[in-house]
């Protein structure tokens, strides 16, 4: 894996560019009479095709034998476009009409509003199919960002990825610092102090020139700990809130104190940093615990993880972060077919653990919690129930983030944002306000 889970979740320009790109070979799975010319077809039989990338396409394939067992006359047809090869595809698809389209696609939660709002029959309603037996099933505030307006449901939600904080608990004790006593954001500054006195290392790394797209992967983690986010419900644009202030600021802070450390670069950056022990958090979400495991593994016993601390005492530590989902094209001629194996793969907990066990992907159905393989001790992180730590965030209140249609020009002006804090000493509320104003002017948004 050699690119950012925020690309993996589509981070990158296909909304944003629009629907203007051309020359990509069509799929078999539907026809391109028009975004919404799909039926339902016949549920017992069929070819169907899904469309995902790299360790989750894989993982549906292994499916496939199983889900043949119960359903042996629909013929399953995987395919690993690629990623972020798969968000233009969709995109200059669903632009023509659905012309080549899948039958079921795996869409990250950021480009998700995206599709629904610029290609509004793109996507088939899966209420419509039965996915309203599920509505309880998963995570807090999942169904709010498949189905937003409680009317259609866009999506059904697979992965969900809480905000974690794995640590070099080797660096910690060295240090004197006990990392489970660490309340809030102010508390992990002191102790950062404290980290980089004895050790040198550095408390955390950020892509301070915002080389990548996703340089402001912890600022959005530091927003969403406080319940907000860069647009609100209702579409209005939010940089410029107390809580981004407040987030921003706390960045400001730990790097005006030496403990930011400069991830320019983006992946590989950061994997170099993992490797060299650069600095002693990664404040990254549940997926991620798999790629320290796989960078370092001759670390085992020396990591440990928590969920983050509060960015005000009393404060919440737990959000979910990002999640993924598979939805069914609007174009399709068997969307009965297909939603037989989103069904079969979303709502079933031996299918969420398999695919669990077999590339770490944290399920937003909390059914599948209930197998053992979420409560048996890592020994990579020190023995610590790793499952268990990100399974009281899930269960946690959490609410529906609005990732919008312009949440990658988002992305791109916050970024601009917290370069020139980072580098240029700027003030955060100042800084925040000019990107509010900047998007708004790209959007025709309301700055709130």
């Amino acid at each position: 894996m050699n690119v950012s889970r925020r690309k993996v979740l589509g981070i990158g320009g296909a909304l944003a560019a629009g629907a203007g790109l051309t020359g990509l070979t069509a799929c078999s799975g539907t026809g391109g009479a028009g975004a919404g010319s799909g039926s339902a077809g016949d549920g017992r039989k069929g070819d169907i095709s899904v469309w995902s990338w790299q360790g989750p396409a894989a993982e549906l394939r292994a499916l496939v034998p199983d889900f043949n067992k119960r359903y042996p006359d629909i013929k399953v047809n995987v395919q690993d476009i690629g990623n972020p090869a798969i968000w233009n595809k969709i995109t200059t698809a669903m632009a023509a009409g659905g012309a080549g389209l899948a039958d079921v696609l795996h869409i990250g939660v950021d480009y998700l509003p995206g599709y629904v709002e610029k290609f509004p029959d793109g996507l088939a309603d899966l209420g419509k199919l039965g996915a309203a037996n599920y509505k309880d099933s998963f995570a807090q505030g999942m169904w709010q960002t498949v189905s937003p307006k409680g009317d259609r449901v866009s999506a059904l939600p697979w992965e969900a990825n809480s905000a974690g904080f794995y640590y070099r608990a080797d660096i910690f004790e060295e240090s004197g610092v006990d990392a489970a006593a660490l309340e809030t954001w102010d508390d992990a500054l002191e102790a950062g102090k404290k980290i980089k006195q004895k050790t040198g290392k550095y408390l955390l790394g950020i892509d301070k020139p915002a080389s990548q797209a996703d340089a402001a992967n912890f600022f959005q983690m530091l927003l969403q700990l406080q319940g907000a986010f860069y647009f609100n419900l209702d579409g209005d644009i939010t940089l410029a809130s107390p809580a981004a202030v407040k987030a921003m600021t706390i960045i400001k802070e730990l790097n005006d104190a030496g403990l930011v450390s400069d991830l320019s670069g983006g992946w590989n950056a950061l994997i170099s940093s993992i490797k060299k022990g650069t600095a002693a958090v990664l404040p990254w979400p549940t997926w991620f615990g798999g790629i320290i495991e796989e960078t370092v593994p001759a670390e085992a016993g020396k990591w440990g993880v928590r969920l983050p601390p509060a960015v005000s005492r009393g404060g919440t530590r737990a959000t979910t972060v990002n999640s993924t989902h598979l939805a069914i094209a609007g174009s399709s001629k068997q969307q009965a077919a297909a939603w037989k194996f989103v069904e079969f793969v979303l709502t079933r907990p031996e299918s969420q653990v398999q695919i669990y066990k077999g590339k770490g992907i944290a399920p937003a159905l909390m059914t599948a919690y209930d197998d053992l393989v979420f409560h048996t001790p890592s020994e990579f992180f020190r023995g610590q129930k790793k499952g268990e730590v990100f399974l009281e965030a899930l269960k946690a209140p959490s609410p529906a983030f609005n990732y919008s249609a312009d949440y990658a020009r988002a992305l791109k002006v916050v970024a601009d944002a917290q370069t020139k804090v980072l580098l240029k000493g700027a003030d955060p509320a100042s800084a925040l306000q000019k990107a509010a104003e900047q998007l708004a002017e790209q959007t025709g948004r309301k700055v709130l």
